[in-house]
């Protein structure tokens, strides 16, 4: 019997992972890749009895692979909170799938462990911009103002890694980026410990340095559009950057276009913080759109498009 771990390459599909891991070990082929590298099920070829546990990636866009490894035999856990679809129903499926925009895949997983790695799921949801759920969650654990803002960093740190159009323009491949994890079931302690963390720390802000110098290219009082280069800054950038403008004015909806090298932008919207909604259905109505109602994106959009996605945004977003 083999065992497979597909998770997203963000903070939140590594801390779930993690989380996981600690509370149940196993040896299991890791299939990751950039957070936008989202079909990452088509990668697994599993087998009667395999086990495959599947975290933070949309089952709308996996669902081909999906229905071939259960025809296969295989055990799927899946953990998740996009949009899913039609959810199978399955005797070797094993769907733990809640689209609550306050709730990641992080806090599904503390939610099925009842608690056992709270510190890491923290991590995870405040990597994934739920700020107010992730210090919600932390309760129990009655963590000072300072630890807090540490688990933040990490969180934020993590998801930053996960930015990029391919492996090269990341500072760690996520499979080996979770490796480094894997040792640690304090936070505290990678952050202390790690010599990945203040890679990351430090390339975090270069980055946002460089992006928090450019103008909004469109603004109104319901949202701001910002045009991020073709550069490898700019791509591990976008996903945290939109995060920081929702905090910053959360009254406002926010979109990061990211040129691509050969044409077209890499996407990501953030919805008003105060609604949390409409992001995944603007997003949709693009070919390579999705995501969910507080964060979407848009893997291609054709410079032709851009039009069109600038007056679909103020339209969504005056509205909602």
């Amino acid at each position: 019997m083999s065992s497979f771990d597909v998770f997203n390459g963000d903070a939140d599909g590594l801390c779930a992972l993690h989380q996981l891991r600690l509370a149940d070990p196993a040896d299991a082929e890791l299939v990751t890749g950039p957070k936008r590298d989202i079909g990452l099920l088509k990668r697994v070829q599993a087998q009667a009895g395999d086990r495959v546990t599947v975290l933070d990636i949309a089952l709308s866009k996996n669902r081909d692979a999906l229905d071939r490894l259960l025809a296969a035999g295989a055990q799927v856990r899946y953990f998740d909170h996009h949009q899913p679809g039609d959810i199978p129903t399955h005797p070797n499926f094993e769907p733990h799938i809640d689209t609550d925009a306050n709730v990641c895949t992080s806090l599904l997983v503390n939610r099925h462990l009842q608690g056992r790695q709270l510190a890491w799921a923290i991590t995870g949801a405040f990597g994934d911009n739920l700020a107010d759920a992730a210090r919600q969650a932390a309760g129990p654990l009655d963590l000072s103002a300072e630890q807090l803002a540490q688990l933040q960093s990490l969180g934020e740190c993590l998801n930053y890694n996960g930015y990029g159009e391919t492996l090269d323009d990341l500072f760690f491949d996520p499979a080996d980026l979770y490796r480094q994890l894997r040792p640690f079931a304090d936070p505290f302690a990678f952050i202390a410990e790690s010599p990945a963390y203040p890679i990351l720390k430090a390339g975090y802000q270069e980055d946002m340095a460089r992006a928090i110098a450019v103008s909004a290219a469109e603004a109104r009082a319901s949202g701001r559009i910002f045009l991020l280069p073709a550069e490898k800054w700019a791509r591990r950038i976008s996903g945290v950057f939109g995060n920081r403008l929702a905090v910053e004015s959360p009254a406002q909806a926010h979109a990061v276009l990211t040129a691509k090298p050969d044409g077209g932008y890499v996407v990501s919207v953030r919805a008003p913080l105060a609604a949390k909604s409409g992001a995944d259905e603007l997003c949709s109505q693009f070919e390579t759109g999705g995501g969910r109602k507080a964060a979407a994106g848009i893997n291609h959009l054709p410079e032709s498009e851009l039009g069109r996605f600038i007056a679909t945004f103020f339209a969504v977003f005056t509205r909602s």
